[in-house]
């Protein structure tokens, strides 16, 4: 019993080891289990040195990225195009502000342009009205010269009208349409002198060449058609206007500022076919009740500058149609492009 007692308190004698302390960086994961073991027999100095160069493989060994690659980067969009389609401003780097600058330049000489036009034509205009009486004026009161000025005025529209009716008709013609398209722009929504100066040289184009001229030979038709002065005759001439001579002017109206606009005869006729009886069926609200003074009132030498007066209405009308049809034909194809470019994106 006493032997078990010593043999148990007895306590077993283990061998220490001592290892020397080293650094904790793990080798590399190349080296084999072997090489790991044949680490804990290097002294300190060797071993350092040894994980020193093993990790300076590992970098030597791992890929190389290179932030400065000259391999253009493919970029993703929405549209599932891997092409950038930059605009000009931002193609430039920054030049987009100056294209900007120089748009507001064109604008602001654009106005510039337009206000001298109207500016330049009104002052004439009135200054001519009313130094109608300059020769006379000496010992005139003002308000005498501007009693007798519309008299006046009116005693040289005749005599011009004597002189040389055509060009007289021309003229008035040409200023009623070019006021009229100025005032259809400005209905439209441009600013006063922001419009389109070619438009309005169109429209005036077009009444001074063919409406001044058509519109004194078609009232000496009517009255050739028309001899008698029974009550009937008034409303034959109205219905006569309001159907064959309003079509046919619309027409002519439509074709010609079309060519002026260098539009195929296609889309000309696309566009007349389109706006042909909306504008026949418009005139009707406006013109049979001004035509009943027309052919029942005004003398036929004075008819054209009383229907010039109506169509400043009637010829905002006639431009705004013309030009929403043709703004609304320019930008269709446009859309369908643009559609079609963001439903079929180009292929990868």
């Amino acid at each position: 019993m006493a032997a078990l007692n010593s043999i148990a308190c007895r306590k077993p004698i283990v061998k220490s080891q001592s290892f020397p302390d080293f650094s904790p960086i793990l080798p590399s994961t190349r080296l084999s289990h072997k090489t790991s073991s044949n680490l804990l027999k290097l002294n300190p100095k060797n071993r350092r040195n040894w994980v020193i160069q093993s990790v300076t493989e590992d970098k030597e060994l791992a890929p190389k990225k290179n932030s400065h690659s000259h391999e253009p980067k493919k970029l993703l969009f929405p549209n599932g195009s891997k092409t950038l389609e930059a605009s000009s401003s931002e193609v430039g780097g920054g030049h987009g502000d100056g294209g900007d600058g120089h748009d507001d330049v064109e604008k602001l000489s654009s106005r510039a342009i337009n206000a001298s036009i109207v500016l330049g034509f009104g002052t004439l205009a009135v200054s001519k009205l009313l130094t109608i009486d300059h020769d006379y004026w000496h010992g005139w009161t003002l308000y005498e010269v501007l009693r007798y000025v519309p008299q006046h005025n009116w005693i040289a529209y005749e005599q011009a009208l004597k002189a040389n009716p055509v060009i007289a008709k021309m003229a008035i013609s040409g200023i009623v349409y070019s006021i009229g398209d100025w005032i259809a722009q400005c209905y439209e929504g441009k600013p006063l002198f922001d419009f389109d100066r070619t438009r309005m040289f169109r429209s005036g184009l077009v009444g001074f060449t063919l409406h001044g001229s058509l519109s004194h030979y078609y009232y000496q038709f009517c009255e050739a058609l028309f001899p008698s002065d029974d009550w009937w005759v008034v409303p034959a001439k109205v219905i006569f206007d309001q159907t064959v001579w309003a079509a046919i002017w619309n027409s002519i109206y439509f074709v010609i500022l079309g060519f002026f606009r260098f539009e195929s005869s296609a889309n000309i006729y696309k566009e007349l076919k389109a706006t042909f009886w909306p504008m026949l069926t418009a005139g009707w609200k406006l013109w049979p009740f001004a035509h009943v003074i027309t052919y029942g009132v005004i003398p036929i030498e004075q008819r054209l500058l009383w229907v010039d007066c109506v169509e400043l209405i009637w010829v905002t009308i006639l431009s705004t149609y013309s030009n929403e049809k043709s703004e609304a034909r320019i930008t269709e194809p446009t859309m369908d492009a643009d559609s079609n470019s963001s439903n079929n994106p180009p292929e990868e």
